[in-house]
């Protein structure tokens, strides 16, 4: 014979049902609308604290910060807007000075690669690097950049701007282009990752380019992207159309479309010389006859 249950028993069978059921969801499925408060994502992630938060935050057609003040290597006060060619697409790259490895690492490759663009600075591309440091100085930034400039064998006067700034003006910048970084008071460092952005001349981010290693045809193809087809070859912009960015590889690849694009256009073009040619041979036979 069944006995009557009671709502309480009712509501408890519920509420045990529910708590089985929820151990084995992730945290996302539960109730609250799948947004996992950051201090829990914190707690559980297995990073060491230094580095938790520090990633990049892809803001793809945002426009940089153009009235952030800085000061540049002659210790004049600019604004961000007034290093930014508006002709030429821009390099990027948020670094510090007294980084002891991967500020290196990230600069030495962005020379490497710049070297092997096919591109001349100044006149395809221009280049800024910011301190993230506050204490940096622009004595370091002149110093940074004669370096930088001859290992190139470039000029002083080469348009690469290296510019330091105000904690405030730093972290407008690094908000905007999405760089998040930390200080580690333990080591007295700051923690970042590894990234160049490319801007396009009116200083909207169009790419970013991550790792210690800045494959050639990458920066390139991000660079005359950016451009919009101001800067570079016939034969480059050509190219770009045969290569598309992969988001999940964060890598330039080839693009079949493109190239039957190409490839249709070529056949348009040799069909319409052809039937001209044979147009004005049956035009002369029509005159002589």
């Amino acid at each position: 014979m069944c006995t009557p249950t009671s709502p309480y028993t009712v509501r408890a069978g519920m509420a045990a049902l529910l708590l089985v059921l929820s151990t084995g969801l992730p945290a996302y499925a539960l109730p609250g609308g799948g947004k996992v408060p950051k201090s829990i994502i914190d707690a559980q992630s297995d990073a060491p604290p230094q580095v938790r938060g520090v990633d990049v935050e892809e803001h793809l057609g945002d426009l940089a910060p153009l009235e952030a003040q800085f000061t540049d290597a002659s210790g004049k006060s600019v604004r961000l807007r007034d290093v930014l060619p508006r002709t030429r697409p821009v390099l990027l790259t948020l670094v510090y000075y007294n980084c002891p490895l991967l500020c290196n690492l990230v600069i030495n490759e962005q020379i490497r690669t710049m070297r092997e663009l096919g591109l001349e600075l100044g006149k395809d591309y221009e280049a800024v690097t910011v301190s993230i440091d506050p204490k940096d100085t622009p004595a370091q930034s002149h110093e940074r950049r004669r370096r930088h400039l001859q290992s190139m064998g470039l000029p002083e006067t080469a348009p690469w701007h290296f510019l330091t700034g105000t904690q405030e003006n730093i972290h407008q910048l690094a908000d905007t282009v999405g760089f998040k970084y930390a200080y580690d008071e333990s080591t007295k460092q700051y923690v970042h990752p590894a990234v160049l952005m490319v801007l396009t001349p009116e200083g909207s981010i169009s790419r970013y380019l991550y790792g210690t290693s800045f494959p050639a045809k990458d920066m390139k193809l991000a660079l005359l992207e950016a451009a919009g087809g101001r800067v570079g070859t016939s034969f480059d912009r050509i190219v770009l159309t045969c290569f598309k960015y992969d988001t999940a590889t964060r890598r330039y690849g080839f693009y079949i479309f493109g190239f039957l694009r190409i490839g249709a256009l070529m056949v348009f073009g040799a069909l319409a010389t052809m039937l001209a040619y044979y147009w004005r041979r049956e035009l002369k036979k029509g005159a002589a006859a």
